[in-house]
C-alpha cells in the first residue's frame, strides 16, 4: 500500500532544501510539498552530451552547451559594479558571457584559462552574439554523462535565481527527490487500463519526466502525466453530470400547444435553418425527459441562437411555467428584450426588462407580476439574480455569453424557486472542442453550424496606415449607397486616457472627413451614461446617423442590417475573438458586408498571424483554434476563474487525442460505478478526493 505521507512530505525536509529555500519554493512556485516538487516538470530537455563550437552558434538558437577557457573578465560600472562581461573562447572563436546579477559570487567563481562548460541561450545585442547568466561548470569537475544524456531545464523565476535556486539547483532537488521515491509507488488505475491504454507506471513516469532514459522513455512518460491530468479533469466532469441527473428533476415540458404553434405558423419572420430545427429537437427531448437540462447552444455570430432560445421559451410556456434570458450587459440585454417583444408583439405574452435602470415604480409591479405567475418572459442583466427576484414556477434559464458572468452568480440564478429549471447556456464565441471538452464536460453540446440563407460572407481586408485615404473613399461609397459603418477604437484598461484620447481624437477626424449636413455622425463609448449611450445607440440603429464611432461596447448586442463596413482601428491590440466578434455586427443584411482591418506598420509575429487568420476564414472555429494557440486556455471563455484547466504539463491545444481517450475511459467507469466505490476504484477515488478538496470547482452552472 503506497504511502501518502511520502507525497504530503513538507518541502523543507528535503535534503538540500531547509526552511529559508522552502520559504522560496512555497512563495515562487507554490511548492510546498513532495508532490507539488514532481508536478513541477521541466518545461524542455537539452541534450547535454552535445557540445557546439562558438562558430556554429546563432541567436535563433534554443539552449546549448560549449566548451573553452575564459580568455578576460572585464567589470563594467567602476565602484558599483553594473555588470561583468567574460570573453569565452575556443578553437573556432569567442563570445561574451554577461551577468547582471549576483556579481558577488561570478566575480568569485570566474577564473581565466580554466575550461569550463557553459550551458545558456544565445542572443545578439548590437550584432555581437552573448549568452546572458550562463551557467558555468568548471570541466574537470562535471558529472561525466555516461547515463541519461537528456537534461531537464525547469521554468525558474528572477527572485528564486538571485537565492540560488536556478535551473540547475532545481534538477539537483529533483535528482536527491527521485533518488528518495519509494519503491512502489501505487497507482491510481487498474492494471487493465494500464495494459489497454499503453501507460507507463506512475513511478517510471515520475522518474522519466525528470530524467529521461532516452526519447521514447520521455514521450511515454510525458503522455501518462497527461493523461493523468485530462481524465481527472473529465471524470470531475461526468460524475458531477451523472450525479445531477440521479438528484435533480427536471420540470417535465411534454406539450407543444397552442402559444408555440401559433407563432411558428404565423410570426416566424424566417425559415429556420436545418441546424436550428436539429437544436430544437435535441432541447425538446432534453426538456420532456425529466430531467434537468443543461445544454450548452454554440453558434456563430447572426447564426440564429436567439430564435432558438425564443421557441424554447415558448414550449415551456405552452406548459405553464416562466422563462429568463440573463445576457452580461445593459445593451445586450435590452437588445434581446425589443428583439422579442417586437417578436411576440401581436400575442397575448408579457415580457419584461430587468436592470439596473429599471425604475422603482416598474421594478416593483414587474416583481409582484413575477411572483404571481403574470409575467411569464423576463429578460435582464445581473440584476436578475439579485434576493428580491422571485418567480413562481421558473421553468427554463437561457444564459447568454455565460463566461461574461461571475460563477458563482451563474450557478446562484437557476435556485430561483428550489426545483431546478432547465438551463439552456448561449455563446457566439465559438469554443475549441478539447476546450469545450473541459469546461462544459457535464453539459449537453448543441451547435448551430449553418448561417441563414442569404447571408454573403463578410469580406475581411488588412489595410495599413498609407492606405488610410482609400479606406476613408471606400466608406464614402457605401454611404453614398445608403449603407452606414462602424469604426471601433480599442480600449485597454490599463491605459484608459490614452485610448479615451484615441477614441475622441479619431471622432474628430471622421467628423472632419464627413462633415455636416450632409454626414452625421454617433459616437458611444463605457464612461457615457445608460441614457445617453441608449440614444446615440438608437440613432444609428434608426439610420440617423451614418458612422458610429465606439469602443468595443458595441461588441455584442447592436443588430443593425443596414450596416456594411466595420473598420476596427489598431486592430492588432485586439484578439483574435474580439475581431471576430466586432465583425460580426455587420453581415446582418443581404447586402455584402466588409471588416477592414487597420493598424500600423510594426507587427509581431503573433499580431500578423491574427490579421492574416481574420483575412482567410469567417468560420469562427477555426478562428478559436488558432486563438486556443496564440493564447493558451488561461484567457478563452473566463477560464481562469474556473479552476478547470490549472494543469502542470498537458496542452489543451496540442493534446486532444489524449483528451479525447481520457474522457472515454472516464465515462466508462462513471457509467459502470458513478459512486466510484468498487474496490478497483479506490485510489481514483481518493485521488479525486484530493483534487476536490484542494480546489471547489464552481465553473458549471449548476
Amino acid at each position: 500500500m503506497q504511502r501518502r505521507e511520502f507525497f504530503d512530505t513538507p518541502i523543507e525536509y528535503l535534503k538540500g532544501v531547509g526552511p529559508q529555500r522552502g520559504d522560496v519554493l512555497k512563495k515562487e512556485f507554490s511548492i510546498f510539498t513532495f508532490e507539488d516538487l514532481l508536478h513541477h516538470y521541466p518545461f524542455r530537455y537539452i541534450d547535454r552530451s552535445k557540445f557546439y563550437k562558438v562558430v556554429e552558434l546563432n541567436a535563433d538558437m534554443p539552449y546549448i552547451q560549449i566548451k573553452g577557457k575564459l580568455t578576460r573578465i572585464l567589470s563594467h560600472g567602476d565602484k558599483r559594479t553594473t555588470r561583468i562581461t567574460a570573453i569565452f573562447s575556443d578553437d573556432t572563436g569567442s563570445i561574451e558571457l554577461i551577468w547582471f546579477q549576483g556579481l558577488k559570487w561570478v566575480k568569485n567563481y570566474l577564473k581565466p584559462n580554466i575550461e569550463y562548460i557553459v550551458f545558456g541561450k544565445p542572443s545578439s545585442f548590437n550584432g555581437k552574439l552573448n549568452i546572458v547568466h550562463p551557467e558555468m561548470e568548471e570541466s574537470s569537475k562535471a558529472e561525466l554523462f555516461s547515463g541519461p544524456s537528456l537534461t531537464g531545464v525547469y521554468s525558474v523565476t528572477e527572485k528564486a535565481r538571485a537565492t540560488g535556486l536556478d535551473t540547475k539547483a532545481l534538477v539537483k532537488l529533483q535528482r536527491t527527490l527521485i533518488a528518495a521515491l519509494p519503491a512502489f509507488v501505487q497507482d491510481v488505475f487498474p492494471s487493465d487500463i494500464l495494459q489497454k491504454h499503453t501507460l507507463m507506471s506512475l513511478r517510471d513516469a515520475y522518474i522519466n519526466i525528470h530524467f529521461p532514459k532516452d526519447e521514447m522513455s520521455l514521450r511515454l512518460a510525458t503522455r501518462r502525466l497527461k493523461f493523468d491530468e485530462l481524465f481527472f479533469i473529465q471524470l470531475r466532469l461526468l460524475r458531477a453530470k451523472a450525479q445531477r441527473n440521479e438528484i435533480y428533476r427536471g420540470k417535465v415540458i411534454s406539450v407543444i400547444g397552442d402559444v408555440f404553434n401559433t407563432f411558428f405558423k404565423n410570426y416566424l419572420p424566417f425559415e429556420l435553418t436545418n441546424a436550428q430545427k436539429r437544436v430544437l429537437k435535441e432541447i425538446r427531448i432534453d426538456m420532456g425527459t425529466g430531467k434537468q437540462m443543461n445544454r450548452l447552444l454554440q453558434g456563430d455570430v447572426g447564426s440564429g441562437k436567439t430564435m432558438v432560445a425564443l421557441l424554447s421559451i415558448l414550449m415551456v410556456i405552452d406548459n405553464g411555467f416562466q422563462a429568463c434570458l440573463m445576457a452580461p450587459t445593459e445593451i445586450l440585454a435590452n437588445q434581446h428584450f425589443i428583439s422579442i417583444s417586437e417578436a411576440l408583439k401581436d400575442m397575448d405574452i408579457q415580457v419584461e426588462l430587468l436592470t439596473g435602470s429599471t425604475k422603482t415604480a416598474k421594478r416593483r409591479e414587474l416583481l409582484q407580476d413575477l411572483s404571481e405567475g403574470r409575467l411569464k418572459i423576463l429578460i435582464g442583466t445581473h440584476a436578475l439574480i439579485e434576493d428580491r427576484v422571485q418567480f413562481n414556477n421558473l421553468g427554463l434559464v437561457v444564459i447568454d455569453e455565460q463566461h461574461r458572468f461571475g460563477v458563482q452568480q451563474r450557478a446562484k440564478l437557476w435556485m430561483k424557486d428550489g426545483v431546478a429549471p432547465h438551463v439552456l447556456v448561449m455563446t457566439a464565441t465559438p469554443i475549441p472542442r478539447t476546450l469545450a471538452m473541459t469546461l462544459y464536460g457535464d453539459l449537453d453540446t448543441s451547435v448551430i453550424d449553418e448561417l441563414p440563407p442569404g447571408r454573403k460572407p463578410i469580406t475581411t481586408s488588412h489595410r495599413f496606415e498609407s492606405a488610410r485615404l482609400a479606406v476613408l473613399g471606400f466608406m464614402k461609397s457605401e454611404i453614398a449607397k445608403g449603407r452606414q459603418v462602424y469604426v471601433v477604437y480599442p480600449l485597454i484598461e490599463e491605459s484608459e486616457k490614452l485610448d479615451y484620447a484615441n477614441l475622441f481624437e479619431g471622432y474628430e477626424a471622421i467628423c472632419k472627413e464627413f462633415p455636416l449636413p450632409q454626414y452625421s455622425v454617433s459616437i458611444v463609448h463605457g464612461k457615457m451614461k445608460p441614457a445617453e449611450k441608449d440614444a446615440e445607440m438608437q440613432r444609428f440603429v434608426s439610420g440617423k446617423t451614418n458612422i458610429m464611432v465606439a469602443t468595443t461596447v458595441i461588441e455584442v448586442g447592436v443588430n443593425v442590417p443596414n450596416a456594411s463596413i466595420m473598420v476596427i482601428e489598431s486592430a492588432e491590440r485586439f484578439g483574435l475573438s474580439q475581431l471576430h466578434q466586432l465583425r460580426g455586427r455587420v453581415g446582418r443584411g443581404a447586402d455584402q458586408s466588409y471588416c477592414i482591418l487597420m493598424t500600423g506598420n510594426k507587427l509581431s509575429s503573433e499580431g500578423k498571424l491574427r490579421l492574416k487568420t481574420m483575412c482567410e476564414t469567417n468560420n469562427g472555429f477555426e478562428i478559436a483554434e488558432v486563438d486556443l494557440n496564440l493564447r493558451g486556455p488561461g484567457d478563452i471563455a473566463g477560464t481562469q476563474q474556473s479552476g478547470v484547466v490549472d494543469l502542470h504539463i498537458a496542452d489543451l491545444a496540442k493534446d486532444r487525442a489524449i483528451m479525447e481517450e481520457a474522457k472515454a475511459v472516464a465515462e466508462v467507469i462513471v457509467n459502470q460505478d458513478s459512486k466510484l466505490s468498487e474496490p478497483r476504484h479506490t485510489f481514483i477515488r481518493e485521488k479525486l478526493n484530493r483534487l476536490e478538496a484542494e480546489k471547489t470547482n464552481f465553473s458549471r452552472v449548476s
